[in-house]
């Protein structure tokens, strides 16, 4: 098979990523200088030619001083050709060296700021391949119910919430899920409570509850009410308002207060409706604290860039407004989630690469094809093994997602579609191939401008498409994404945090066959761009890591343990993969000369120790563009005095 990329961005086979990895120290020359210089000449801080070092011949490794340097650290590169260091110089935004103490302390200066880090490992920046920006923020400003045991325990946070709200504010949370209850709610219907207890404790404010997914939402009877639904609303196309059965025989039903997928719009309106009466300085104000919650989240979890999955043109344009001011302080890569119709009239507009300093690039669109498995709402090609009246949800029509991906190949933006069933993949895989046949038969009769490739698969690997959660596959599809060069993007926490539920869903074949390949899908030439999907899940790297190599639940069970990934591949998909994932593979996801200088220091070396302490590691610095954005109470670097 042939592999999707380069192979020198691959990882060593099996055999070469032992966790004992020799320190391997290149010799350090003029030409790690000179290729940062490079880079420097080109970029807006170093327009002029007097400021570019390499156009002096008599320039020499001597008169290069760096701004910052770090010494005494355990470095894994994510470079084959030069994979453990021990030191690190930073000039400006962009690393000027990696090598030995001895060879980075050549570059220290009068000025040079010098710091060590105490042997301590230090990594290339994670790059969160997948997550929702705003939505972390938002999630951060609601009622957590990650945490809650049993419904019995959210209502009670409802209530306590009610007691300190005035009548009418609504009352909102995220992070529910049934399945990881240690108690089914009683009643319920197919395993969902229904909302008798939870209205009334709440029976003056409207309730609004996002399931940890994102695909179902619960309301109270207030915030029903608001929405105008009762037994007889029908269900919107893509969603599901579940409905409970009279006792009497009349066939009567009412609502259970779940909302699958689309169906959730139905609330969500009402709420939307109530934040009408804020001032827009109201609205500012609370947009502006969510991207700062997630923000520091983000900072504070090692994560300097992030994959953001869908946002409106409109929140884009704010994102724009932020790179412009220079008040980013992590690097964002977003895709565009809006209406056809809007992207038709916008995408040239919104399109941008390394703006703001490269704090942001828009170059891709999000689509979702079907829902979640939790909710039942993942596309199956067969039903559901606990629910066998439903194979799910097609949350999109393939005609509107044809639409959208025939706008990104006319706008050179990335497709990135969410598909989480083995058919809605299934689907999506025979979408982008149609797509590119036509492209390239267009091509070949003139009627659009000539592609570079006849080959289908050619094209494929060259626009690096992108399948969001690629979480259950049917066996066939596995060696389609490496021959086609589409890009799973795939959250390793996902695994032991659904695998409670999974196999009821699924069955133990195909859940076996199919659920979460990571190993399949890399021994079949594909790589994987991790992440957390937060605020699904918290954005915790340790955690995703953890999980890519044990794929273990929390009662210690290993959920098809041959699927894991090697510690060097799991720390490969939060850094060069995820940065190859969106073309940003040059300038990010390895410490490399010219490269950013985005930086982790952790704890303990979590590619060494026993897999049951990797989850104690801490990050105790985070680095972006050389300066520190994230500083533990606990340690990190040492700022060293001459």
């Amino acid at each position: 098979m042939q592999r999707l990329i380069p192979s020198w961005i691959t990882a060593p086979n099996r055999t070469q990523t032992t966790l004992g990895l020799a320190l391997a120290r290149s010799t350090f020359t003029v030409l790690a200088a000179a290729l940062l210089l490079l880079a420097l000449c080109s970029s807006q801080q170093t327009q002029t030619m007097a400021r570019c070092a390499l156009n002096d011949s008599n320039n020499t490794q001597e008169n290069v001083v760096a701004d910052v340097v770090v010494l005494d650290a355990d470095i894994y590169t994510m470079n084959r050709v030069q994979p453990r260091a021990q030191a690190i110089a930073i000039s400006g935004d962009r690393i000027l060296a990696v090598g030995s103490n001895e060879e980075i302390s050549k570059l220290r200066g009068p000025k040079t700021v010098t710091y060590s880090a105490g042997g301590k490992l230090l990594t290339p920046g994670l790059i969160e391949g997948h997550g929702h920006f705003l939505g972390l923020g938002q999630s951060l400003q609601m009622l957590d119910l990650a945490g809650a045991d049993s419904w019995n325990e959210i209502v009670q946070q409802v209530k306590q919430a009610a007691d300190q709200k005035l009548p009418g504010q609504w009352i909102v949370g995220r992070g529910w899920h049934q399945e990881k209850w240690s108690t089914k709610p009683s009643p319920n219907v197919e395993g969902y409570p229904i909302h008798d207890a939870l209205s009334a404790v709440s029976p003056q404010n409207p309730v609004l509850l996002t399931h940890a997914s994102g695909h179902m939402s619960f309301a109270n009877d207030y915030a029903m009410k608001l929405a105008n639904v009762t037994g007889q609303t029908n269900n919107p196309p893509g969603g599901e308002i579940l409905m409970l059965p009279s006792n009497d025989g009349s066939g009567n039903v009412r609502p259970t207060g779940v909302f699958r997928e689309t169906a959730a719009s139905l609330v969500q309106a009402a709420y939307n409706r109530s934040l009408i009466q804020q001032t827009d300085q109201q609205k500012r104000q609370q947009w502006q604290d969510a991207i700062d919650k997630a923000t520091a989240n983000c900072l504070k979890n090692g994560i300097t860039s992030f994959q953001d999955a869908g946002s409106t043109i409109a929140t884009i344009d704010r994102f724009h407004q932020l790179a412009s001011d220079k008040k980013l302080d992590l690097r964002m890569w977003v895709m565009v989630r809006d209406s056809n119709l809007m992207m038709d009239q916008n995408l040239k507009r919104v399109r941008t690469i390394d703006h703001g300093g490269n704090f942001l690039t828009v170059r891709a669109i999000k689509r979702a094809i079907d829902g979640a498995l939790g909710a039942h709402g993942a596309w199956l090609l067969q039903p559901y093994a606990d629910l066998p009246s439903s194979s799910g949800l097609n949350t999109a029509t393939i005609e509107s997602i044809e639409e959208t991906a025939q706008l990104a190949l006319r706008d050179d933006f990335q497709l990135c579609v969410h598909a989480i069933g083995d058919r809605a993949n299934q689907e999506v895989l025979n979408l982008y191939a149609r797509i590119w046949q036509q492209h390239l038969d267009d091509a070949a009769n003139g009627s659009v401008t000539s592609s570079d490739t006849s080959d289908l698969d050619e094209l494929g690997k060259s626009l690096r498409w992108r399948i969001e959660h690629a979480q259950h596959l049917d066996l066939a599809d596995i060696p389609r994404f490496a021959q086609m060069g589409v890009i799973p993007a795939m959250q390793a926490i996902h695994c032991p945090s659904d695998a409670v539920y999974v196999m009821h869903r699924l069955g133990d074949r195909r859940a076996g066959e199919g659920a979460y390949m990571w190993r399949s899908l890399i021994d079949s030439g594909s790589i994987i761009a991790n992440g957390t999907d937060a605020p699904v899940e918290r954005i915790d790297p340790i955690a995703s890591l953890h999980a890519s190599v044990s794929r273990k639940l929390k009662d210690g069970r290993v959920f098809f343990g041959d699927q894991a990934m090697t510690r060097d591949e799991a720390l490969r998909s939060y850094t060069l993969w995820a940065a190859y994932a969106a073309f940003e593979e040059k300038s990010k996801g390895s410490l490399e000369p010219g490269k950013l200088a985005d930086i982790v220091i952790f704890s303990q070396d979590f590619m060494t120790c026993p897999e049951d302490k990797i989850q104690q590691t801490k990050v105790l610095t985070t680095i972006v563009g050389g300066n520190i954005k994230f500083q533990n109470e606990n340690g990190g670097l040492t700022k060293l005095e001459d």
